[in-house]
């Protein structure tokens, strides 16, 4: 007993760690910074070295710390509540170090419910399956100084944006053994070293928030500032990030405010109330996920989830944050039939709640880091996504192009000959693409759940196959917006992407592998020294057609245009495996039109049909144009012409 005693008074609550003020702005949903006050930090309280323990559980009845430091003693180490109504407990624990494993012992005031809690702020969780938290510090020496300094040149709206989405634990494993990870500071020499080869310019990162589901890519969140530790620490993570950076490698990370899972040690059901989620399973559980939704309308729970998304953009120099399953939290309606959702005050299926929240989170994000960008899953046709909110609309920098890609997919994997009677598929994108300031996603998602590969996608023999995915990829970085293409993709895996494996780096051996590797490395690298290309993404000032109307032959023709010169580049699709001589296209202007790119050349795995290297514009008006090019188009190819003089 005496032991325990003196357990209990090593408990000092007179800390003033988390102020008045805090408080205040908590409560208001304004304190975007929660991870400096809640959670646990180590500091030095009246000469005593240890850690102050902050929790917010409104409706405990007593809240305690446990962990390794005291045998998981649950009555020991009791935390006070303030006197102020916040619902925040406190306390000061003194000889608490760097790596010590704690959970808080939760008796709620409802129904006796007793848990044990991970800590919602942790900044590093113990590896699943184990599930408590580890007190841990954030320090590490930055070396990205000139990348932060200069980010606006690698990330504004008008530069190009070129994305290799990875799932880090299966982008390569370890060569002993396939069943070990990489840690973050393996893969990042790695990563930097091939991305900057394939001439990428960001990396986006699937979820590597805590996740105790591996399978669940990352979209399943309990740690919401904490990256996984099945790779490594928070400073192995930051190696990672700050490495890319060194190589003028930008990082995105995919983050998720829309839902969380029901694992005990998580948010749910956190103080014996459904304290961020809503009440409600019409609201607060969502049907197809089998997951929690958070509660808009808490005023703590959006300064909850706008915290993170500030604390990895500044603690970790995370460079844009593209938010996941945005229609999801738009829609009351979302995934639920006729009954099993409840209309907003004005009868729609708006959760105006959930719209309050984005738009407050970009507000934040961008009045905190202006130089970054925050990117909108939004498969919906909600309008002004990303708008500012001064004009109505959502805030975001950029919103995900679904309806390309889909079109776009259903298109090329059809046979040849029945593209003639879906033209518009591939050309109805234009009619809206500078609506949103759009990104074109060949993502995960389109490669997973008996999808198939990209590659297993497309028609035809094994040469056709190949020469389909080369135009696909050739056309999306042609086409208008931003690029996002998945790993594996660009050398043409043929599997479908599984999580519990590495990607099939052996197939770059076989030359048509290497050859669609070749293509998307020559398309970055083309389309990075190109402003044409990039510029006026989001303008269509940018773009315009040369020949919309030949659905016959399956063939579009169009140009892209810089902002303020005469620069352009010229794009010729021809979609079937037929080539066409002597095929004529209007240009703006006489002179040499140089081939700079050509899907079908022999280093592609094509057959190297082409023009030898370009052609001269003939004075002879066609298509609205002064000139025109007498062209050779390779079957199932997409050319790339530059004028040079």
């Amino acid at each position: 007993m005496k032991d325990r005693e003196n357990r209990t008074e090593s408990v000092i609550h007179d800390i003033n760690f988390i102020t008045d003020h805090d408080i205040y702005l908590f409560k208001e949903g304004n304190h975007h910074r929660l991870y400096d006050k809640l959670g646990v930090h180590i500091i030095t309280n009246n000469d005593k070295s240890g850690a102050v323990f902050v929790l917010w559980a409104p409706n405990a009845e007593r809240v305690s710390v446990t962990g390794d430091f005291n045998t998981w003693d649950r009555e020991s180490h009791p935390l006070k509540v303030r006197c102020d109504g916040s619902g925040v407990w406190e306390g000061f624990i003194p000889g608490i170090k760097n790596g010590d494993i704690y959970k808080y012992h939760i008796h709620s005031r409802c129904n006796n419910y007793k848990v044990d809690k991970g800590d919602p702020f942790a900044f590093y969780w113990e590896q699943s399956p184990k599930t408590a938290s580890l007190v841990w510090e954030l320090h590490y020496q930055w070396n990205d100084s000139e990348w932060i300094a200069n980010r606006n040149k690698y990330n504004s709206l008008n530069v190009p944006f070129s994305i290799y989405e990875v799932h880090l634990g299966s982008w390569k494993r370890a060569i002993e053994k396939e069943s070990e990870f990489l840690t973050y500071r393996e893969i990042a020499h790695e990563l930097a070293d091939y991305v900057k080869e394939m001439g990428f310019t960001h990396v986006e990162l699937l979820p590597i928030t805590e996740h105790p589901f591996y399978g669940s890519w990352g979209y399943q969140t309990v740690g919401y500032f904490a990256p996984t530790s099945r790779y490594g620490t928070p400073q192995d993570f930051m190696y990672l990030i700050d490495y890319l950076h060194q190589h003028e490698i930008g990082v995105i990370l995919d983050w998720v405010p829309s839902h969380f899972p029901s694992d005990e040690h998580g948010l749910a059901y956190f103080d014996g109330t459904h304290l961020y989620e809503h009440a409600d399973p019409k609201k607060g559980f969502h049907p197809e996920w089998k997951s929690y939704i958070f509660n808009y309308s808490r005023n703590e729970v959006r300064a909850f989830l706008i915290s993170s998304a500030i604390f990895w953009l500044e603690k970790y120099h995370i460079d844009a944050i593209r938010v996941d399953a945005v229609a999801s939290m738009l829609y009351l309606d979302y995934s639920r039939k006729e009954g099993e959702w409840i209309p907003n005050k004005y009868g729609g299926n708006e959760d105006l709640d959930a719209v309050n929240f984005i738009k407050e989170l970009n507000e934040a994000v961008y009045v905190s880091c202006p130089d970054v960008q925050t990117i909108a899953e939004e498969s919906t046709a909600w309008p002004k996504v990303s708008r500012p909110t001064s004009a109505g609309g959502l805030g975001f920098g950029m919103k995900w192009n679904m309806g390309w890609m889909h079109d776009t997919l259903k298109y090329f994997s059809k046979d040849p000959v029945y593209r003639k009677s879906h033209h518009d598929e591939i050309t109805f994108s234009i009619w809206y693409g500078f609506t949103e300031n759009f990104l074109l996603p060949l993502s995960h998602d389109e490669v997973v759940h008996g999808k198939g590969s990209l590659i297993g996608k497309m028609p035809g023999d094994e040469w056709q196959k190949y020469a389909n995915l080369r135009i696909l990829f050739g056309y999306m970085y042609g086409h208008p917006g931003k690029k996002l293409l998945f790993m594996g993709c660009e050398f043409a895996q043929g599997k479908e992407w599984n999580h519990d494996e590495g990607l099939e780096w052996f197939v770059l051996q076989y030359p048509l592998h290497k050859g669609i590797q070749n293509w998307v490395k020559d398309l970055n690298h083309f389309y990075k020294k190109e402003p044409a290309l990039y510029e006026s993404d989001f303008s269509v000032d940018g773009f315009e057609w040369i020949d919309v109307h030949d659905w016959e032959q399956s063939i579009i023709s169009f140009i892209r245009k810089c902002k303020n010169t005469d620069d352009v580049v010229l794009i010729v699709c021809n979609a079937t495996p037929v080539p066409r001589h002597n095929y004529n296209v209007g240009v703006p202007r006489g002179g040499f039109w140089k081939e700079a790119l050509n899907s079908d050349a022999e280093i592609y795995g094509g057959s190297g049909c082409g023009n030898s290297g370009g052609v001269k514009a003939v004075a002879v008006p066609i298509h609205g144009r002064t000139h025109l090019l007498n062209l050779t188009l390779p079957p199932l190819g997409i050319l790339f012409f530059k004028h040079t003089n």
